[in-house]
């Protein structure tokens, strides 16, 4: 499978396919922040950095290649948490790109699929994107699968998508395996432990 990532940041959507046990072939990236490529690059060091999403049309890739985008286009403006600019800020705006290229894709290869993944956002830009789109997203909460309470929109061509089962994950497991354990180094075992009581329940 060859994979086009756009916006590709720290390049999760590796670690995503990784874990599911879907063999990638050649992965491509679209990201402009030369720290989140450098860790992208120190992960997974046979990733095809492409550059700005804008330059699409420029890029030296046969598009007809391609079997999977995924795309987690910029959040800020679509926001609920944001000012609500919409595509009017440019941010936003860079939805279009992602569309075009989206688009001669699967000219080019009809039985492309698609994941595109946003925040929680007023229903009146929902209506918009999904016109854009041409298909309502699916409403994931990462609290089934993780200990934050995350609403996410994923907008997909990929059949039979399902709510994860709730795995109980919860911020104290966090804690104790991860991040809390190096509150020891500063603060001694007890002050975690404190805070491991208290925490038996996930973030809301």
């Amino acid at each position: 499978m060859n994979v086009l990532s756009l916006f590709d940041g720290l390049s999760g959507a590796q670690l995503a396919l990784t874990k599911a046990g879907i063999k990638v072939s050649r992965y491509y990236s679209s990201e402009i922040d030369k720290y989140a490529i450098q860790i992208a690059q120190k992960n997974y060091p046979d990733t095809i950095q492409l550059g700005d999403i804008t330059k699409w049309e420029c890029w030296d890739l046969d598009l007809s290649r391609i079997d999977l985008i995924v795309a987690g286009f910029p959040c800020q403006s679509w926001s609920v948490a944001g000012k609500q600019q919409g595509d009017a800020d440019t941010r936003g705006a860079l939805v279009h790109d992602l569309i075009a290229l989206w688009k001669e894709v699967a000219r080019l290869n009809p039985s492309v699929k698609f994941l595109f993944e946003n925040v929680k956002m007023k229903n009146e830009y929902i209506n918009y994107l999904n016109n854009l789109f041409e298909v309502e997203p699916i409403m994931i909460n990462s609290s089934l699968v993780s200990a934050q309470n995350r609403k996410r929109l994923y907008w997909t061509n990929i059949p039979d998508v399902k709510q994860p089962k709730d795995t109980g994950e919860y911020i104290y497991m966090a804690l104790k395996h991860g991040v809390g354990l190096l509150a020891t180094q500063k603060k001694g075992p007890t002050i975690l432990n404190n805070v491991l009581e208290l925490m038996v329940r996930p973030i809301h």
